[in-house]
Protein backbone atom coordinates (compact mmCIF):
# COMPACT_ATOMS: atom_id res chain seq x y z
CA UNK A 1 0.00 0.00 0.00
CA UNK A 2 1.40 3.28 -0.91
CA UNK A 3 0.58 6.95 0.79
CA UNK A 4 -0.60 9.91 -0.84
CA UNK A 5 3.28 11.35 0.23
CA UNK A 6 4.95 8.38 -2.11
CA UNK A 7 2.33 8.23 -4.84
CA UNK A 8 3.26 12.06 -4.97
CA UNK A 9 6.45 11.25 -5.11
CA UNK A 10 6.30 8.57 -8.06
CA UNK A 11 4.89 11.39 -9.85
CA UNK A 12 7.42 13.79 -9.22
CA UNK A 13 10.68 11.28 -10.23
CA UNK A 14 8.36 10.16 -13.37
CA UNK A 15 8.94 13.30 -14.97
CA UNK A 16 12.95 13.20 -15.01
CA UNK A 17 14.00 16.51 -16.48
CA UNK A 18 11.59 18.46 -14.15
CA UNK A 19 12.74 16.15 -11.05
CA UNK A 20 16.32 16.86 -11.86
CA UNK A 21 15.71 21.01 -12.41
CA UNK A 22 14.08 20.65 -8.95
CA UNK A 23 15.69 19.25 -6.74
CA UNK A 24 17.66 22.03 -5.31
CA UNK A 25 14.26 23.01 -3.58
CA UNK A 26 13.33 20.02 -2.06
CA UNK A 27 13.56 19.91 1.59
CA UNK A 28 15.84 17.40 2.83
CA UNK A 29 13.98 15.35 4.55
CA UNK A 30 12.01 14.10 1.36
CA UNK A 31 15.14 12.77 -0.21
CA UNK A 32 14.99 9.33 1.06
CA UNK A 33 11.11 9.27 -0.01
CA UNK A 34 12.14 10.24 -3.40
CA UNK A 35 15.20 7.97 -3.71
CA UNK A 36 13.10 4.88 -3.31
CA UNK A 37 10.35 5.82 -5.78
CA UNK A 38 12.93 7.08 -8.34
CA UNK A 39 14.46 3.41 -7.32
CA UNK A 40 11.30 1.15 -7.83
CA UNK A 41 10.78 3.32 -11.14
CA UNK A 42 14.14 3.03 -12.06
CA UNK A 43 14.71 6.60 -12.85
CA UNK A 44 18.50 6.54 -13.45
CA UNK A 45 19.31 9.84 -13.88
CA UNK A 46 16.98 11.22 -11.23
CA UNK A 47 18.67 9.05 -8.56
CA UNK A 48 22.61 9.69 -9.97
CA UNK A 49 21.07 12.99 -9.26
CA UNK A 50 19.75 12.83 -5.33
CA UNK A 51 23.03 11.09 -4.55
CA UNK A 52 24.79 13.64 -6.12
CA UNK A 53 23.37 16.42 -3.80
CA UNK A 54 22.38 14.03 -0.69
CA UNK A 55 22.25 16.56 2.01
CA UNK A 56 22.06 14.06 4.97
CA UNK A 57 25.05 12.69 6.88
CA UNK A 58 24.36 8.98 5.68
CA UNK A 59 23.20 6.80 2.75
CA UNK A 60 22.11 3.41 4.11
CA UNK A 61 20.85 1.42 1.27
CA UNK A 62 19.18 -1.11 2.84
CA UNK A 63 17.40 1.17 4.95
CA UNK A 64 16.23 3.35 2.19
CA UNK A 65 15.19 0.40 -0.38
CA UNK A 66 13.30 -1.20 2.78
CA UNK A 67 9.25 -1.14 4.46
CA UNK A 68 8.89 2.34 5.25
CA UNK A 69 5.75 3.95 6.48
CA UNK A 70 5.13 5.21 2.68
CA UNK A 71 5.67 2.13 1.00
CA UNK A 72 5.67 -1.15 2.57
CA UNK A 73 7.73 -3.24 0.23
CA UNK A 74 10.98 -3.68 0.66
CA UNK A 75 13.24 -3.31 -2.96
CA UNK A 76 16.89 -4.29 -1.06
CA UNK A 77 16.57 -7.40 -3.24
CA UNK A 78 16.28 -5.38 -6.72
CA UNK A 79 19.68 -5.26 -7.81
CA UNK A 80 18.93 -3.26 -10.98
CA UNK A 81 22.49 -2.49 -12.68
CA UNK A 82 21.04 0.68 -13.94
CA UNK A 83 19.74 2.49 -10.14
CA UNK A 84 22.87 0.93 -8.29
CA UNK A 85 25.28 2.08 -11.33
CA UNK A 86 23.51 5.39 -11.34
CA UNK A 87 23.89 5.79 -7.22
CA UNK A 88 27.57 4.97 -7.33
CA UNK A 89 28.19 7.53 -10.02
CA UNK A 90 26.50 9.84 -8.50
CA UNK A 91 28.67 9.22 -5.41
CA UNK A 92 31.69 9.89 -7.12
CA UNK A 93 30.23 13.26 -8.52
CA UNK A 94 29.17 14.06 -4.76
CA UNK A 95 32.76 14.07 -4.51
CA UNK A 96 33.72 16.26 -7.41
CA UNK A 97 30.50 19.25 -7.42
CA UNK A 98 32.02 22.20 -6.47
CA UNK A 99 29.53 22.33 -3.33
CA UNK A 100 30.55 24.28 -0.42
CA UNK A 101 32.17 22.10 2.33
CA UNK A 102 29.58 23.27 5.05
CA UNK A 103 26.91 21.57 2.39
CA UNK A 104 28.68 18.20 2.12
CA UNK A 105 27.28 16.62 5.44
CA UNK A 106 27.42 12.81 4.00
CA UNK A 107 29.76 11.26 6.04
CA UNK A 108 28.57 7.34 5.83
CA UNK A 109 27.53 5.39 2.55
CA UNK A 110 26.29 1.77 3.25
CA UNK A 111 25.39 -0.59 0.32
CA UNK A 112 25.62 -3.76 2.51
CA UNK A 113 21.98 -3.70 2.96
CA UNK A 114 21.31 -5.16 -0.80
CA UNK A 115 20.15 -8.47 -1.33
CA UNK A 116 21.35 -10.78 -4.22
CA UNK A 117 18.32 -12.76 -5.18
CA UNK A 118 17.38 -15.30 -8.16
CA UNK A 119 14.21 -13.56 -9.45
CA UNK A 120 14.70 -9.94 -10.42
CA UNK A 121 11.46 -8.33 -11.00
CA UNK A 122 12.90 -4.78 -11.87
CA UNK A 123 12.34 -3.77 -15.93
CA UNK A 124 15.63 -3.55 -17.11
CA UNK A 125 16.42 -7.27 -16.10
CA UNK A 126 19.67 -6.16 -15.90
CA UNK A 127 21.47 -7.61 -12.60
CA UNK A 128 24.35 -5.77 -10.83
CA UNK A 129 25.87 -8.17 -8.30
CA UNK A 130 28.56 -8.60 -5.66
CA UNK A 131 31.32 -8.95 -7.76
CA UNK A 132 29.91 -6.31 -10.06
CA UNK A 133 29.30 -3.83 -7.32
CA UNK A 134 32.94 -4.44 -6.13
CA UNK A 135 34.54 -4.13 -9.28
CA UNK A 136 32.75 -1.08 -10.30
CA UNK A 137 32.95 1.01 -6.39
CA UNK A 138 36.65 -0.06 -6.87
CA UNK A 139 37.29 1.51 -10.84
CA UNK A 140 35.03 4.89 -9.52
CA UNK A 141 37.80 5.14 -6.93
CA UNK A 142 40.71 4.88 -8.70
CA UNK A 143 38.91 7.23 -11.04
CA UNK A 144 38.75 9.75 -8.68
CA UNK A 145 42.42 9.35 -7.16
CA UNK A 146 43.53 9.65 -10.96
CA UNK A 147 41.32 13.29 -11.05
CA UNK A 148 42.22 14.83 -8.06
CA UNK A 149 45.90 14.18 -8.92
CA UNK A 150 45.71 15.97 -12.32
CA UNK A 151 43.00 18.50 -11.90
CA UNK A 152 42.40 21.68 -10.15
CA UNK A 153 39.76 20.99 -7.74
CA UNK A 154 38.66 22.47 -5.35
CA UNK A 155 39.66 22.45 -1.48
CA UNK A 156 36.87 20.79 -0.09
CA UNK A 157 36.78 17.64 -2.42
CA UNK A 158 39.92 17.06 -0.70
CA UNK A 159 38.85 17.72 2.94
CA UNK A 160 36.01 15.15 1.80
CA UNK A 161 36.29 11.48 3.39
CA UNK A 162 33.30 9.31 2.90
CA UNK A 163 32.95 5.96 4.67
CA UNK A 164 31.57 3.54 1.89
CA UNK A 165 30.63 -0.05 3.88
CA UNK A 166 30.05 -2.49 0.95
CA UNK A 167 29.99 -6.54 0.87
CA UNK A 168 33.28 -7.40 -1.55
CA UNK A 169 34.06 -10.27 -3.82
CA UNK A 170 37.39 -10.84 -5.16
CA UNK A 171 38.60 -13.66 -7.94
CA UNK A 172 41.43 -13.71 -10.12
CA UNK A 173 39.23 -11.40 -12.52
CA UNK A 174 39.08 -8.08 -10.38
CA UNK A 175 42.08 -9.14 -8.45
CA UNK A 176 44.31 -6.24 -9.61
CA UNK A 177 41.63 -3.70 -9.63
CA UNK A 178 40.70 -4.06 -6.36
CA UNK A 179 44.11 -4.54 -4.58
CA UNK A 180 44.95 -0.67 -6.01
CA UNK A 181 42.04 0.30 -4.93
CA UNK A 182 42.64 -1.01 -1.54
CA UNK A 183 46.07 0.74 -1.40
CA UNK A 184 45.64 3.95 -2.49
CA UNK A 185 42.78 4.14 0.00
CA UNK A 186 44.22 6.85 1.94
CA UNK A 187 44.42 8.84 -1.39
CA UNK A 188 41.07 8.50 -2.12
CA UNK A 189 37.54 10.43 -0.47
CA UNK A 190 35.88 7.22 -0.86
CA UNK A 191 37.14 5.00 1.62
CA UNK A 192 36.42 1.31 1.27
CA UNK A 193 35.35 -0.16 4.50
CA UNK A 194 35.47 -3.62 3.45
CA UNK A 195 32.03 -5.03 6.41
CA UNK A 196 32.26 -8.59 4.58
CA UNK A 197 34.74 -10.58 1.64
CA UNK A 198 34.28 -13.23 -0.37
CA UNK A 199 37.26 -14.57 -2.16
CA UNK A 200 36.70 -17.21 -5.22
CA UNK A 201 39.51 -18.39 -7.71
CA UNK A 202 42.36 -16.78 -5.98
CA UNK A 203 46.04 -18.64 -5.17
CA UNK A 204 47.29 -18.40 -1.35
CA UNK A 205 49.09 -15.59 -1.91
CA UNK A 206 47.26 -12.89 -3.57
CA UNK A 207 44.26 -14.05 -0.85
CA UNK A 208 46.60 -13.90 2.30
CA UNK A 209 48.09 -10.31 0.77
CA UNK A 210 44.61 -8.82 -0.52
CA UNK A 211 42.91 -10.10 2.82
CA UNK A 212 45.57 -7.98 5.16
CA UNK A 213 44.55 -4.80 2.71
CA UNK A 214 40.66 -4.98 3.90
CA UNK A 215 40.95 -3.98 7.44
CA UNK A 216 40.20 -7.27 9.03
CA UNK A 217 39.45 -5.70 12.23
CA UNK A 218 36.13 -4.37 10.46
CA UNK A 219 35.10 -7.59 9.06
CA UNK A 220 32.04 -9.36 9.91
CA UNK A 221 32.25 -12.27 7.33
CA UNK A 222 34.70 -14.10 5.41
CA UNK A 223 34.29 -16.78 2.66
CA UNK A 224 36.57 -18.49 1.27
CA UNK A 225 34.97 -20.38 -1.11
CA UNK A 226 35.43 -22.48 -4.71
CA UNK A 227 39.24 -22.91 -5.87
CA UNK A 228 41.16 -20.95 -2.79
CA UNK A 229 43.43 -23.86 -1.89
CA UNK A 230 43.49 -23.28 1.80
CA UNK A 231 44.38 -26.48 4.09
CA UNK A 232 44.52 -26.75 7.62
CA UNK A 233 48.25 -25.10 8.14
CA UNK A 234 47.57 -21.97 5.89
CA UNK A 235 44.40 -21.67 8.36
CA UNK A 236 46.89 -21.54 11.29
CA UNK A 237 48.82 -19.20 9.72
CA UNK A 238 45.93 -16.75 8.91
CA UNK A 239 44.85 -17.02 12.56
CA UNK A 240 47.99 -16.39 13.85
CA UNK A 241 48.79 -13.47 11.89
CA UNK A 242 45.70 -11.40 11.17
CA UNK A 243 43.31 -10.77 14.01
CA UNK A 244 39.03 -10.48 13.09
CA UNK A 245 37.96 -9.05 16.37
CA UNK A 246 34.32 -8.56 14.88
CA UNK A 247 33.98 -11.77 12.54
CA UNK A 248 30.68 -13.01 13.10
CA UNK A 249 30.66 -15.26 10.11
CA UNK A 250 32.98 -17.81 8.84
CA UNK A 251 33.41 -20.35 5.42
CA UNK A 252 35.91 -22.24 4.87
CA UNK A 253 36.71 -23.84 1.41
CA UNK A 254 36.17 -27.52 0.94
CA UNK A 255 38.82 -29.57 2.37
CA UNK A 256 40.42 -27.25 4.41
CA UNK A 257 40.10 -30.57 7.64
CA UNK A 258 40.96 -33.40 6.81
CA UNK A 259 41.26 -35.94 9.76
CA UNK A 260 42.45 -38.87 7.94
CA UNK A 261 45.92 -37.90 7.54
CA UNK A 262 46.64 -36.59 10.82
CA UNK A 263 50.02 -36.66 12.71
CA UNK A 264 50.57 -35.30 16.42
CA UNK A 265 51.70 -32.02 14.91
CA UNK A 266 47.89 -32.22 12.91
CA UNK A 267 46.15 -32.58 16.39
CA UNK A 268 48.32 -29.82 17.91
CA UNK A 269 47.33 -27.63 14.91
CA UNK A 270 43.96 -28.27 15.32
CA UNK A 271 43.50 -27.16 19.03
CA UNK A 272 45.33 -24.12 18.14
CA UNK A 273 42.96 -23.49 15.42
CA UNK A 274 40.26 -23.97 17.85
CA UNK A 275 41.53 -22.02 20.73
CA UNK A 276 41.65 -19.14 17.86
CA UNK A 277 38.00 -19.44 16.96
CA UNK A 278 37.02 -19.25 20.88
CA UNK A 279 38.75 -15.95 20.79
CA UNK A 280 36.41 -14.71 18.14
CA UNK A 281 33.30 -13.82 20.63
CA UNK A 282 31.01 -12.44 17.85
CA UNK A 283 31.44 -15.81 15.54
CA UNK A 284 27.69 -17.08 15.11
CA UNK A 285 28.04 -18.66 11.82
CA UNK A 286 30.91 -21.24 10.39
CA UNK A 287 30.29 -23.61 7.57
CA UNK A 288 32.77 -26.08 7.14
CA UNK A 289 31.38 -27.93 4.78
CA UNK A 290 33.07 -30.89 1.92
CA UNK A 291 36.26 -31.45 5.13
CA UNK A 292 36.32 -34.58 6.89
CA UNK A 293 36.30 -34.25 10.44
CA UNK A 294 35.21 -37.72 12.24
CA UNK A 295 35.83 -37.27 15.71
CA UNK A 296 37.13 -33.79 15.64
CA UNK A 297 33.92 -31.63 16.00
CA UNK A 298 34.50 -31.02 19.89
CA UNK A 299 38.09 -30.23 19.66
CA UNK A 300 37.10 -27.40 17.22
CA UNK A 301 34.02 -25.95 18.69
CA UNK A 302 34.22 -26.58 22.10
CA UNK A 303 36.31 -23.47 22.85
CA UNK A 304 33.87 -20.97 21.55
CA UNK A 305 32.62 -18.66 23.71
CA UNK A 306 29.68 -17.75 21.91
CA UNK A 307 27.26 -20.33 20.61
CA UNK A 308 26.71 -20.41 16.92
CA UNK A 309 23.52 -19.41 15.22
CA UNK A 310 24.02 -21.18 11.91
CA UNK A 311 26.69 -24.04 11.67
CA UNK A 312 27.04 -26.31 8.02
CA UNK A 313 28.84 -29.55 8.44
CA UNK A 314 27.56 -30.82 5.50
CA UNK A 315 29.84 -33.94 4.20
CA UNK A 316 32.27 -34.09 6.98
CA UNK A 317 31.90 -37.48 8.02
CA UNK A 318 30.77 -36.79 11.34
CA UNK A 319 30.49 -39.90 13.39
CA UNK A 320 28.29 -40.49 16.76
CA UNK A 321 30.75 -38.75 19.44
CA UNK A 322 30.28 -35.62 16.62
CA UNK A 323 26.37 -36.04 16.48
CA UNK A 324 26.44 -36.82 20.43
CA UNK A 325 28.49 -33.62 21.06
CA UNK A 326 26.11 -31.75 19.09
CA UNK A 327 23.36 -32.76 20.36
CA UNK A 328 24.39 -31.76 23.66
CA UNK A 329 26.77 -28.66 23.10
CA UNK A 330 25.51 -25.09 24.64
CA UNK A 331 24.96 -24.27 20.45
CA UNK A 332 21.90 -26.78 19.93
CA UNK A 333 19.82 -24.83 21.62
CA UNK A 334 20.96 -21.85 19.50
CA UNK A 335 21.03 -23.28 16.39
CA UNK A 336 18.71 -21.30 13.90
CA UNK A 337 20.20 -22.70 10.34
CA UNK A 338 21.98 -26.44 10.10
CA UNK A 339 22.94 -28.36 8.03
CA UNK A 340 23.99 -31.88 7.68
CA UNK A 341 23.35 -33.19 4.39
CA UNK A 342 25.82 -36.36 3.07
CA UNK A 343 25.39 -38.38 6.56
CA UNK A 344 23.39 -41.40 6.46
CA UNK A 345 21.21 -39.85 9.93
CA UNK A 346 18.77 -42.97 9.93
CA UNK A 347 21.71 -45.78 10.22
CA UNK A 348 24.22 -43.81 12.24
CA UNK A 349 22.65 -41.81 14.99
CA UNK A 350 19.19 -41.30 14.65
CA UNK A 351 18.39 -40.85 18.33
CA UNK A 352 21.12 -38.61 18.84
CA UNK A 353 19.86 -36.39 15.96
CA UNK A 354 16.50 -36.48 16.91
CA UNK A 355 17.89 -34.92 20.32
CA UNK A 356 19.84 -32.27 18.11
CA UNK A 357 16.81 -31.52 16.38
CA UNK A 358 14.25 -31.11 19.88
CA UNK A 359 16.84 -28.60 21.80
CA UNK A 360 17.28 -26.35 18.84
CA UNK A 361 13.41 -26.54 17.38
CA UNK A 362 12.55 -23.42 19.65
CA UNK A 363 14.84 -21.58 17.08
CA UNK A 364 15.61 -23.35 14.14
CA UNK A 365 14.49 -21.43 11.00
CA UNK A 366 16.50 -23.62 8.16
CA UNK A 367 16.94 -27.25 8.14
CA UNK A 368 18.71 -29.09 5.34
CA UNK A 369 19.36 -32.90 4.93
CA UNK A 370 20.47 -33.70 1.73
CA UNK A 371 21.57 -37.01 0.85
CA UNK A 372 21.60 -38.46 4.10
CA UNK A 373 19.38 -41.88 3.27
CA UNK A 374 16.19 -40.91 4.64
CA UNK A 375 13.59 -43.68 3.55
CA UNK A 376 9.98 -44.02 3.52
CA UNK A 377 10.38 -45.97 6.84
CA UNK A 378 11.93 -43.02 8.07
CA UNK A 379 9.40 -40.33 7.21
CA UNK A 380 7.11 -40.67 10.15
CA UNK A 381 9.93 -40.23 12.69
CA UNK A 382 11.09 -37.14 10.62
CA UNK A 383 7.55 -35.89 11.14
CA UNK A 384 7.56 -36.23 15.00
CA UNK A 385 10.83 -34.52 15.11
CA UNK A 386 9.83 -31.80 12.86
CA UNK A 387 6.52 -30.97 14.69
CA UNK A 388 8.14 -28.71 17.54
CA UNK A 389 10.03 -26.85 15.02
CA UNK A 390 7.18 -24.64 14.56
CA UNK A 391 9.41 -21.25 13.47
CA UNK A 392 10.55 -23.32 10.42
CA UNK A 393 11.52 -20.95 7.48
CA UNK A 394 13.10 -23.56 5.43
CA UNK A 395 13.44 -27.07 4.66
CA UNK A 396 15.62 -28.82 2.37
CA UNK A 397 16.35 -32.80 1.16
CA UNK A 398 16.89 -33.40 -1.81
CA UNK A 399 18.50 -36.03 -2.89
CA UNK A 400 16.64 -38.36 -0.66
CA UNK A 401 15.05 -41.76 -1.38
CA UNK A 402 11.40 -40.88 -1.10
CA UNK A 403 9.01 -42.36 -2.75
CA UNK A 404 5.96 -40.01 -4.32
CA UNK A 405 3.51 -41.62 -1.68
CA UNK A 406 5.97 -40.45 1.28
CA UNK A 407 6.55 -37.18 -0.02
CA UNK A 408 2.57 -36.37 -0.24
CA UNK A 409 2.29 -37.92 3.60
CA UNK A 410 5.30 -35.63 4.60
CA UNK A 411 4.32 -32.32 2.93
CA UNK A 412 0.27 -32.88 4.69
CA UNK A 413 2.52 -32.57 7.28
CA UNK A 414 4.41 -29.73 5.81
CA UNK A 415 1.56 -27.43 5.76
CA UNK A 416 1.36 -27.49 9.69
CA UNK A 417 4.33 -25.78 10.05
CA UNK A 418 2.94 -22.07 10.43
CA UNK A 419 6.80 -20.62 9.25
CA UNK A 420 7.85 -22.63 6.24
CA UNK A 421 8.28 -20.60 2.91
CA UNK A 422 10.73 -22.74 1.21
CA UNK A 423 10.77 -26.65 0.38
CA UNK A 424 13.29 -28.20 -1.58
CA UNK A 425 12.30 -31.90 -2.43
CA UNK A 426 13.47 -34.67 -4.10
CA UNK A 427 13.00 -36.26 -7.07
CA UNK A 428 10.73 -39.48 -5.93
CA UNK A 429 12.34 -42.84 -6.14
CA UNK A 430 9.52 -44.22 -8.52
CA UNK A 431 10.56 -41.71 -11.28
CA UNK A 432 13.94 -43.33 -11.72
CA UNK A 433 14.48 -46.60 -13.38
CA UNK A 434 14.46 -49.80 -11.03
CA UNK A 435 17.33 -50.43 -9.43
CA UNK A 436 19.02 -46.59 -9.11
CA UNK A 437 21.37 -46.09 -5.91
CA UNK A 438 21.84 -43.56 -3.93
CA UNK A 439 23.49 -40.80 -3.81
CA UNK A 440 23.00 -40.72 -7.46
CA UNK A 441 25.63 -39.89 -9.48
CA UNK A 442 25.53 -36.51 -11.63
CA UNK A 443 24.89 -38.84 -15.05
CA UNK A 444 22.34 -40.41 -13.57
CA UNK A 445 20.77 -37.54 -11.54
CA UNK A 446 18.21 -36.12 -14.55
CA UNK A 447 17.72 -39.67 -15.88
CA UNK A 448 14.03 -39.95 -14.77
CA UNK A 449 10.54 -39.71 -15.75
CA UNK A 450 10.01 -36.24 -16.51
CA UNK A 451 6.14 -36.30 -17.04
CA UNK A 452 6.00 -38.80 -14.30
CA UNK A 453 7.91 -36.20 -11.87
CA UNK A 454 5.67 -32.91 -13.26
CA UNK A 455 2.56 -35.15 -12.52
CA UNK A 456 3.77 -35.94 -8.84
CA UNK A 457 4.96 -31.72 -8.67
CA UNK A 458 1.26 -31.24 -9.17
CA UNK A 459 -0.12 -32.69 -6.39
CA UNK A 460 2.12 -32.20 -3.87
CA UNK A 461 1.59 -28.05 -4.89
CA UNK A 462 -2.19 -29.02 -4.84
CA UNK A 463 -1.49 -30.17 -1.03
CA UNK A 464 -0.08 -26.60 -0.29
CA UNK A 465 -3.03 -25.23 -2.16
CA UNK A 466 -5.79 -27.19 -0.50
CA UNK A 467 -4.34 -26.37 2.95
CA UNK A 468 -4.12 -22.53 2.08
CA UNK A 469 -0.16 -22.84 2.03
CA UNK A 470 0.32 -20.48 -0.97
CA UNK A 471 3.01 -18.70 0.70
CA UNK A 472 5.11 -22.07 0.35
CA UNK A 473 7.40 -22.30 -2.53
CA UNK A 474 8.15 -25.97 -3.66
CA UNK A 475 10.56 -26.69 -5.93
CA UNK A 476 13.95 -29.44 -6.60
CA UNK A 477 16.85 -27.86 -7.55
CA UNK A 478 18.95 -30.83 -8.87
CA UNK A 479 22.11 -29.29 -8.48
CA UNK A 480 21.80 -27.20 -6.07
CA UNK A 481 20.20 -24.10 -4.50
CA UNK A 482 20.89 -20.80 -6.11
CA UNK A 483 24.17 -19.11 -5.34
CA UNK A 484 24.54 -15.47 -6.59
CA UNK A 485 27.86 -15.47 -6.40
CA UNK A 486 28.24 -18.77 -8.49
CA UNK A 487 25.59 -17.46 -11.16
CA UNK A 488 27.62 -14.17 -11.32
CA UNK A 489 31.36 -15.84 -11.96
CA UNK A 490 30.06 -19.45 -13.03
CA UNK A 491 32.25 -18.53 -16.60
CA UNK A 492 35.29 -17.69 -14.67
CA UNK A 493 34.70 -20.68 -12.28
CA UNK A 494 34.74 -22.88 -15.06
CA UNK A 495 37.67 -21.54 -16.75
CA UNK A 496 39.52 -22.04 -13.98
CA UNK A 497 38.43 -25.45 -13.62
CA UNK A 498 39.62 -26.45 -17.02
CA UNK A 499 42.89 -25.36 -16.65
CA UNK A 500 43.11 -26.98 -13.25
CA UNK A 501 42.40 -30.05 -14.95
CA UNK A 502 44.89 -29.16 -17.69
CA UNK A 503 47.56 -28.46 -14.94
CA UNK A 504 46.83 -31.76 -13.24
CA UNK A 505 46.82 -33.59 -16.63
CA UNK A 506 49.72 -32.12 -17.96
CA UNK A 507 52.00 -33.41 -14.66
CA UNK A 508 50.52 -36.61 -15.04
CA UNK A 509 51.69 -37.00 -18.24
CA UNK A 510 55.28 -35.82 -17.36
CA UNK A 511 55.53 -38.21 -14.10
CA UNK A 512 54.67 -40.90 -16.76
CA UNK A 513 57.05 -39.86 -19.44
CA UNK A 514 60.03 -40.06 -16.67
CA UNK A 515 58.94 -43.65 -15.50
CA UNK A 516 58.74 -44.75 -19.01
Amino acid sequence: MKSLRFLSAEAFVSNEEFARKSLSVVAHNLFPLLFKASYLLEQGQVIHDLVENWPLVDFNMGKLLGATVDYQEDLSHRTCSVCLESCLTGLRDYVLNNFSPYRKRLKVVDLTGIKDVEVQFCECKKTMGRWARTQLLSKLCLELVVYLQQAQCNPGTFETSIDVLIDLFVTERNYELVLEALLKKCCCPLKICCVAFRSDNLTLQKFFYIIKLTDPSLLRKLEIVHNVRLEMEHLEILFNSIHFPLLMSLTLPARTFNVQRFTATDEQMLTNIGEKLGEMTHLTELCMSFSILTGRIQKLLSPLKTPLKMLDVSNCSLNHADMAYLANSFHANHLEALDLSGHDIPELYPSTFFKLLSHSSSVLRSLTLEDCNIQDTHVNMLILGLSPCQKLHEFKFVGNPLSSQALKHLFTFLCELPMLKNVEFPVPRDCYPIGITYPIDDASVCRFDHQKYESIAEDLNLILLQANREDVKASTPLFGSYDAAVQETNNELGTYLIKSFKETLEKFTTSFNKMS
